[in-house]
């Protein structure tokens, strides 16, 4: 029952806050802050019993903490959850960030009530897509992260949250439709061989035998390749389909584009590892060139973009595009250090991009902007606040002792004997973020301080209650990066080993 808990208990947390009296806000924040603490803490209890030993990947006996129960047995659609070393990781960098989140948004006054809701709706939304075995299940789960996050981008956003809200929506409900052909070809093509009838089991679907009918025809799989690829890459989000990022950060309030950035992103790549790589194997194959390529363009688009940048949060927002690139990068060399790299990337960025929107929410709130050139001389007003930004931006330009080098090293260690191109390529992308990270300092931090900005309070005592315990990870994973890579090891290493497998059998 533990995943269950997990994926559930912020939607019990969202009915209470519903039937709450909206005139108390401050019990419906507690209430919040005590349903995400819940499912941090169960998060946690799970770690210290997984077993980073067990593969899972596409054997059903081998995930963990699995739980199945039909649910509409005509269909084929069951309810099955479990977890293993590709999903676990997620499980715990979305717990973290939901409960440090809440107290992010204590400073919400407008409909508190409805915020907070919908705030444990976008949890359980994005817990089940981590956890669902079941291709429909996923796919339910990845619907109901869309309304959430559409109303909590367009009720509560900044100026031009309508027009960012809507840009999202369609842009992700043009993915879920490519994701939802794709889908039903998988189902109407894949036999269950244990009763022979059509299965949306993702672990059945993952076993080529069990292909049938238009999935023997190798244009259908490269179609379907491709419609999965544009569903997730919208998500990544991989250039061209990026811009729909960028307006929702900008818009966003301070916790919702740490979701944006720090979880709803990496659902994309965690899909594409999750169901295009298993699934269709020799597509993948087909394909990775393809992958690398647009990694690496990923990488460099998306640093000089955050160059050009002078609103604070915008330069964020396409950093991340960038930094996302090198998960692209890592996963397409199917090697052990590539695939270990790809996704200690995902966690690491989660928990690095997140401290990055925090602050900028906590310089928000007093200038009541985000012009990079308005500032000037912070470093004489808010020390502690300039010791903080410092971390999290040397941590996102890679710098050694950090837990962003050791992601990015690994995948350049894993990337190099099979791209080389492109590997070298990337690497300027290093050195392209550490130019406008500096920069930015320079600007906001040092020279002359700005008059109107001289008696700006430093950062507060919840303001480091969300941004601390960040850093430590930070921190701790750039010196010991083993309890995390432990959890995916082995997990990582036989995917890439199925993907390599697969192109020597197609002879890629």
């Amino acid at each position: 029952m533990s995943l269950t808990l997990i994926t559930f208990l912020p939607v019990l947390g969202a009915a209470i806050i519903a039937l709450m009296p909206g005139n108390n806000p401050k019990i419906i924040r507690w209430t919040a802050l005590g349903t995400t603490a819940i499912v941090l803490a169960l998060a946690i209890g799970l770690y210290f019993q997984f077993d980073g030993g067990l593969p899972g990947i596409n054997n059903p006996a081998e995930f963990q903490f699995k739980e199945h129960a039909a649910w509409i047995p005509m269909w084929g659609i069951n309810y099955s959850v479990g977890v293993d070393g590709l999903s676990f990781p997620m499980v715990l960098l979305t717990a973290l960030l939901c409960f440090l989140c809440i107290p992010a948004s204590f400073g919400i006054e407008k409909g508190v009530k409805g915020y907070f809701a919908l705030f444990l709706l976008l949890e359980t939304g994005m817990m089940g897509t981590f956890v669902a075995l079941d291709f429909f299940l996923f796919y339910v789960f990845w619907e109901i992260m869309l309304l959430p996050m559409y109303f909590l981008i367009g009720i509560w956003g900044g100026p031009r949250r309508v027009y960012a809200a809507i840009k999202f929506f369609i842009y992700t409900l043009i993915g879920s439709v490519l994701m939802l052909i794709a889908m039903l070809v998988l189902y109407f093509n894949t036999a269950d061989p244990a009763t022979g009838k059509h299965t949306f089991d993702m672990l059945v679907m993952m076993d080529q035998t069990n292909h049938t009918g238009m999935l023997s025809v190798n244009s259908v799989r490269i179609l379907m390749w491709l419609a999965l690829y544009v569903g997730f890459a919208i998500k990544v989000p991989v250039f061209p389909f990026h811009t729909w990022l960028p307006d929702a950060h900008v818009e966003a309030p301070t916790a919702i584009s740490v979701i944006l950035a720090g979880v709803l992103l990496k659902m994309g790549t965690y899909g594409l590892l999750r169901i295009s790589y298993p699934m269709l194997p020799d597509m993948t194959v087909y394909f990775a060139w393809f992958l690398a390529l647009m990694g690496t363009i990923n990488i460099i688009y998306g640093a000089f973009c955050a160059m050009a940048q002078k609103d604070l949060k915008k330069l964020v927002a396409y950093s991340s595009i960038s930094h996302m690139g090198y998960v692209m990068l890592g996963m397409s060399a199917f090697t052990d250090a590539g695939m270990n790299g790809a996704v200690f990337q995902m966690f690491n960025h989660g928990t690095i991009t997140a401290m990055l929107f925090l602050l900028v929410g906590v310089i928000y709130d007093r200038a009541h902007h985000r012009e990079i050139e308005g500032f000037g001389g912070l470093a004489n007003v808010m020390p502690r606040y300039l010791g903080v930004t410092a971390l999290a931006f040397f941590a996102s330009m890679g710098l050694p002792g950090l837990s962003g080098f050791i992601s990015e090293a690994m995948v350049f260690i894993g990337a190099f004997p099979v791209w080389r191109t492109f590997t070298m390529i990337a690497i300027l992308g290093i050195i392209i973020t550490a130019g406008y990270l500096l920069w930015t300092v320079q600007r906001m931090f040092f020279g002359a301080t700005n008059p109107k900005y001289a008696g700006l309070p430093e950062i507060n005592r919840r303001e480091l209650f969300t941004l601390i315990p960040l850093g430590a990870i930070v921190l701790f994973l750039g010196i010991w990066p083993h309890p995390v890579l432990n959890l995916m090891n082995t997990s990582l290493s036989h995917l890439g080993q199925m993907m390599r497998a697969a192109g020597q059998i197609a002879g890629m």
